[in-house]
């Protein structure tokens, strides 16, 4: 969120990010745990929360004004945080507006098209031996319909 207000890049840390040398790795084993849960869980067996000072925990810094807009979203609508999270892993690039990861130029397609042609969840026609019932038609009218 940070990036996306104040660096204007959606980007965030994965659970395993691999440094651009390639040398270094770090592992988020707890990346997809709310962190009410592991101070929960942490006070539960006696673990100690270290203060730090040092990843933008400090009063008045931008990351603690998301953290109370997230706490905020969450209060008044109830899984919007789940569906942030889930966004971060469904990404359709030919959605967004990064021409680096799409040539919008191509073919001439306009957006409704390049819509269809990128939705994996595209629906088919039907085919010639299904039934097509028509909003508002009565169900009497179509063709091969049981009369009773």
């Amino acid at each position: 969120m940070l990036n996306l207000f104040h660096a204007g890049s959606i980007k965030s840390m994965p659970p395993k990010l691999v440094s651009d040398d390639g040398i270094n790795t770090v592992i988020r084993p707890l990346a997809y745990t709310r962190e009410a849960e592991i101070a929960a869980y942490s006070a539960e067996v006696g673990h100690p929360i270290i203060p730090c000072n040092l990843c933008g925990s400090q009063p008045n810094l931008q990351r603690q004004h998301v953290k109370a807009m997230l706490n905020d979203w969450e209060q008044r609508f109830p899984g919007r945080i789940e569906n942030m999270l889930a966004a971060m892993g469904r990404i359709a690039p030919s959605q967004m507006l990064d021409r680096t990861l799409h040539d919008f130029s191509k073919n001439g397609a306009t957006p409704d098209a390049m819509e269809a042609a990128f939705d994996p969840f595209a629906i088919d026609q039907p085919s010639p031996d299904e039934q097509v019932l028509t909003l508002g038609e009565p169900a009497g009218n179509r063709e091969g319909a049981q009369q009773q």
